[in-house]
C-alpha cells in the first residue's frame, strides 16, 4: 500500500490577530496544516513537539523577539534545517541583515502580499526537501562526513561520524570546546581540499580531511579513523604496488594532475609519470583514467571513497 503523503506543516509565529487571519486565509486552500504561536517561547515548545516543515516568523513580539527565537531554533539540531521566513514591519537594511544572520532564509516586509508569500514558501520548502534528501542519502552511505562552521562547531554529521567520535570519547562538551578550537584555528587559514588535520588530545587517533567549502560558508569534512589503513595504504595492500606507486595512484584517482601530484609528494611531474608507467601493467590497464577507476572502486569498497 502506498504511503499517503502528509500535508506540509506551517508554524506561524505572530502576536497580531490580523496577520494570523491573513496568513490562514492565504494558506488554507493549499491544504497545509497550520500551527500558531503568539510569542517565541511558545513557538519553540510547539516546534520541539511537532516539527514543522517551515516557520513564518514575526520579528517584534513580547517576551522573546523573532530574532532570538530563530537563533534558539537553529541551535536545536533537530530543528536547525527548518527554514524560517521573517515577516515584519521592520524594513531597514540592518533589520533584514539581522534576520538573515540569525538563521532566517528569507525576509518579507509587511504588509504581506499573499501570492508572494506562497511563492517564496514553495521555493524554500522545495529547497528544504532537497537538502533533507541529500542528507538522508549521505546518512545511508555510512561515510564519515560532517559539516562544521568557521568556528569549528559541528553543524551536521552522519551517524557514522558520531559513532567514530564516541569511539574516541569526544563528548558533546569536548566537541564544542577542544575539538571546535582545533578546527577553528585550522580553518582560519582556508586549507585547500585534500588537506588533513590530526586531532590532538583524544584517546583514539582521528583526523579530518577537507572535502570543500559550501556556498553557505560551512566546511564539508571527512572524519578519518587513524587505525584504518589510509587510501594509499589500501591501494598498496590490495593492488601489489610500492608505497610511492600507491601514493601516486591515490592522488591521480582524486583528480590531481601529474604536476599537482608531484607537488603533494615533493617529486617532479616526470617522476610521477614514470610511476604511472609501472602502475598500468600491474593493474592491467592502459591509461590513467582506467587506473583511477580501479583505485576508486577499491577505495569505495573499503570505505575510503
Amino acid at each position: 500500500m502506498n504511503e499517503v503523503a502528509r500535508n506540509d506543516v506551517v508554524l506561524v509565529v505572530d502576536d497580531s490577530a490580523d496577520a494570523l487571519s491573513l496568513i490562514n486565509e492565504a494558506l488554507e486552500p493549499l491544504n497545509m496544516d497550520i500551527l500558531v504561536a503568539l510569542e517565541g517561547r511558545q513557538a519553540i515548545k510547539i516546534a520541539q513537539r511537532i516539527k514543522p516543515d517551515i516557520i513564518l516568523m514575526d520579528a517584534i513580539m513580547p517576551n522573546m523577539d523573532g530574532f532570538e527565537t530563530c537563533r534558539q531554533l537553529k541551535s536545536d539540531a533537530s530543528l536547525a534545517s527548518v527554514p524560517v521566513l521573517f515577516m515584519t514591519g521592520l524594513s531597514e537594511t540592518d533589520d533584514i541583515v539581522r534576520g538573515l544572520e540569525c538563521g532566517g532564509v528569507d525576509y518579507l516586509v509587511k504588509p504581506i502580499e499573499p501570492n508572494e508569500l506562497i511563492a517564496r514558501m514553495k521555493v524554500h520548502l522545495n529547497n528544504a526537501r532537497l537538502t533533507s534528501s541529500a542528507r538522508h542519502a549521505l546518512d545511508s552511505t555510512g561515510q564519515h562526513l560532517l559539516t562544521v562552521t568557521g568556528q569549528g562547531q559541528i553543524h551536521w554529521a552522519t551517524p557514522e561520524s558520531y559513532a567514530l567520535l564516541a569511539k574516541a570519547a569526544v563528548t558533546e562538551s569536548r566537541q564544542q570546546n577542544e575539538f571546535a578550537g582545533q578546527l577553528r584555528r585550522w580553518l582560519e587559514h582556508e586549507p585547500p581540499a585534500g588537506l588533513q588535520l590530526s586531532l590532538q588530545g583524544i584517546v583514539y587517533p582521528l583526523s579530518v580531511r577537507i572535502i570543500g567549502r559550501q556556498s553557505n560558508g560551512l566546511w564539508l569534512l571527512k572524519l578519518l579513523d587513524g587505525k584504518r589503513l589510509s587510501g594509499a595504504e589500501l591501494l598498496k595492500k590490495f593492488l601489489n604496488l610500492t608505497l610511492r606507486e600507491a601514493e601516486v595512484l591515490y592522488w591521480i584517482a582524486n583528480g590531481k594532475t601529474n604536476r599537482e601530484t608531484g607537488e603533494i609528494l615533493a617529486v617532479s611531474p616526470r617522476t610521477v609519470n614514470k610511476h604511472l608507467e609501472q602502475i598500468f601493467p600491474k593493474l592491467g590497464v592502459e591509461n590513467r583514467t582506467s587506473a583511477a577507476g580501479v583505485a576508486l572502486r577499491l577505495l569505495a569498497a573499503e570505505g575510503d571513497g
